[in-house]
């Protein structure tokens, strides 16, 4: 029973000394922000949606030339859809998301941590050198699939001529 005690009481001393860390201030997140661009990076990320936007059009069409009629239509829906995720996803909009999220992933020593190191010149590089990286792992990524686009087409086609059968 001493023993039992004895264990309890370290525990409860060593309660105090445990320090719980602080978490991240909003003014802090909002310093790394400005530091690693993110608003200028999302906004780029953004502007991407035209060309995204093109691209599922081509392979819906596929490789078909659409009529003046078409044309127009496409412009249509591209327009509005650009416009509707420029509106939903804009920054303003965006960043209180973020901040909770760095909030809830950081404590403010890890975000003065990486404040500290994109403030150095090693740090400026991989800001500038990241997002060139995943456009690129974006685009080998995209001819993998692409590679395997008959192979999964063939998969769906036995899916749905198995699930005719369960019919």
């Amino acid at each position: 029973m001493n023993i039992l005690k004895s264990i309890w009481l370290v525990f409860v001393l060593s309660l105090p000394l445990t320090a719980v860390a602080e978490p991240a201030s909003e003014t802090s997140i909002r310093q790394l922000f400005a530091v690693i661009h993110v608003e200028s990076i999302f906004g780029s990320v953004m502007s991407q949606a035209d060309s995204i936007i093109n691209d599922a059009l081509k392979q819906t069409l596929l490789g078909k030339a659409p009529t003046a009629k078409q044309q127009q239509a496409i412009a249509n829906m591209r327009n509005r859809t650009v416009a509707l995720l420029r509106e939903e996803f804009a920054w303003e909009k965006i960043e209180p998301v973020y901040i909770r999220l760095y909030k809830e992933a950081f404590t403010e020593e890890e975000v003065v941590g990486m404040l500290s190191f994109y403030q150095t010149p090693v740090g400026q590089a991989a800001i500038n050198k990241v997002p060139f990286l995943m456009a690129r792992g974006n685009a080998e990524v995209g001819k993998m699939l692409s590679n395997s686009a008959p192979r999964l087409n063939k998969i769906m086609e036995d899916f749905v001529s198995e699930m005719d059968k369960c019919q």
